[in-house]
């Protein structure tokens, strides 16, 4: 392989078009393992790629120290390995290959698509989040920010509705049949209700923390979703990240946790409406 790349790089200098196509080939192949990386990077998927190469760095070290009962086990291995790992690791894998072939959203990109949501949707999901957190009523919002989430999304009903803080709050209020199981926001589009999300079995989770906690945290091991989860039980808001919760002590913080990445003046922008749906809410419930 090292062979190859160099005799690439060594025909750089030969007249264009072929020098270009080398440059393009070389260019290509690098995006396509970033690609890559990144993709799996903070996932199971991340795991399982490092133990493949750790398993063909100990094939490679087994062959160089002359271990030949180590390395034919090993070399053995390499026959079944492809296929256990598909049947192990399917869903992972599934999502791996579709956020590929997706190039991070590029298509969406080309037609306009922000392949996130933001803005008004990130202030009602807060408000609802307060509102819900001061009444004790349970709730667990997963924002899908890659598009990854095709098949937790099937597993529950189509709604396809606008984010508002009053239908969050309904879909989540104790009587409604919808009320169990996750919402996922896609863009600015609530989706879908009552999905199902895998639960994490990571046993740094605090005792306190139960099957709700547990399923934002799953959903967020194997793909880069955000997840707004209240609990019922002590009216606490929590955000869980790439496997890992952590406690959210007003709205406003929520806010601009779902706002991360965003330029400085749209935060802004945010903020100030945030306060005016505030000081409007407070009006009238003085008024009432």
């Amino acid at each position: 392989m090292r062979d190859e790349f160099l005799r690439r790089l060594s025909t750089l200098g030969e007249p264009w078009p072929q020098a270009v196509i080398n440059i393009l080939d070389v260019l290509l192949v690098a995006y396509l393992i970033w690609r890559l990386l990144k993709l799996v990077r903070g996932t199971r998927a991340w795991r399982i790629l490092f133990g493949v190469f750790v398993f063909l760095v100990a094939l490679l070290a087994s062959d160089v120290l002359g271990l030949r009962t180590l390395h034919w086990v090993l070399d053995k291995a390499t026959l079944l390995g492809p296929v256990a790992l598909v049947i192990l690791f399917l869903p992972e894998l599934r999502q791996t290959i579709e956020g590929f072939a997706r190039m991070g959203g590029l298509s969406d990109r080309l037609v306009g698509s922000e392949g996130a949501a933001r803005g008004t949707t990130f202030e009602e999901i807060a408000v609802a989040a307060r509102a819900m957190a001061q009444g004790r009523t349970g709730a667990l919002i997963v924002i899908d920010r890659s598009r990854q989430l095709d098949a937790e999304i099937r597993s529950g009903v189509p709604l396809h509705a606008v984010v508002s803080a009053p239908l969050l709050q309904s879909i989540f209020y104790a009587g409604n049949p919808l009320h169990d199981g996750a919402i996922i926001v896609r863009q600015d589009e609530l989706v879908a209700a009552a999905c199902q999300l895998p639960l994490s079995d990571n046993p740094a989770i605090r005792a306190e923390y139960h099957m709700r906690h547990r399923a934002g945290v799953g959903v967020t091991e194997h793909s880069d979703a955000v997840v707004v989860i209240v609990s019922e039980e002590r009216g606490e808001i929590t955000v869980a990240r790439a496997g890992i919760l952590t406690p959210v002590n007003s709205a406003e913080e929520l806010l601009e946790i779902l706002s991360a990445g965003q330029t400085a003046d749209a935060e802004a922008s945010r903020r100030r409406a945030f306060r005016r749906a505030k000081r409007t809410e407070a009006n009238e419930e003085g008024d009432a």
